[in-house]
């Protein structure tokens, strides 16, 4: 009953193991970093780069938070130009999926580039964990875009909403840095609508999840360094978590 009410939104799962493995395996590990952040164990860049270093007294190579960054968002970009380049016979909404995903990330670079404004670091190995899981996650959205050709379209398309969601979201965080901590779920939140996969819908789901983990501990590190943050000032709902 349920499943066959998701199958009016998503493609059938295709017939591979990886892309089944991966869509358990996304949406777990990512749900579980997010309970990590809240429990304290945070990946180390940005106002967190060496909070975790500090309390094991380990030493660990620290790069420059561009250097970092750059590590993290580049491996995924070069997966959707290639796949662009690559697989040239696809219908619409494979170019569409991989053009908004390689626009996605070459956004994200030109901003490490050119517009962010860098206080802190970003410890190696959180850099190349986010890096290995942001390059994982795009090139095996692309290949279960891939593995649908030739299957009939969902009965309720959503690659126009999707598209819609992908440029609102993509447009508004450029403007502000604040408003790109918060948009970053639409914006794959409108890939998952454009590609219609049950991969991207639990790579999204499980981003929220680990994006609510870094709000809630976001908010706790301001609260720890501020003594005039407000309380009432919440993470995720105002006036109330």
């Amino acid at each position: 009953m349920v499943f066959s009410f998701l199958l009016r939104f998503i493609f059938p799962p295709p017939p591979s193991i990886f892309i089944t493995a991966m869509t358990v395996i996304s949406l777990i590990s990512s749900a579980n970093l997010g309970f990590s952040e809240v429990r304290g164990e945070n990946l180390q860049y940005s106002k967190f780069w060496n909070v975790n270093s500090r309390q094991s007294g380990k030493k660990k190579i620290k790069l420059s938070s561009r250097t970092g960054m750059l590590i993290a968002y580049t491996p995924s970009f070069l997966a959707g130009l290639t796949s662009l380049l690559v697989f040239t016979h696809q219908n619409v909404r494979f170019l569409l999926l991989a053009s908004a995903l390689t626009l996605h990330f070459f956004k994200r670079i030109f901003e490490v580039l050119f517009v962010h404004k860098y206080s802190g670091g970003t410890v190696l190995d959180s850099a190349i964990l986010i890096s290995l899981g942001y390059f994982v996650s795009t090139a095996s959205i692309i290949y279960a875009q891939h593995l649908t050709q030739g299957i009939s379209e969902p009965p309720v398309g959503l690659k126009y909403p999707g598209i819609l969601l992908f440029l609102i979201g993509i447009s508004g965080n450029f403007y502000h840095h604040f408003l790109l901590s918060k948009l970053r779920e639409e914006g794959f939140l409108g890939i998952s609508f454009i590609s219609q996969t049950s991969y991207a819908f639990s790579f999204t789901l499980g981003t929220m999840f680990y994006l609510m983990g870094r709000s809630y501990a976001t908010r706790r590190w301001y609260l720890s360094k501020f003594e005039d943050f407000s309380e009432d000032v919440k993470a995720l709902i105002p006036y109330v978590f």
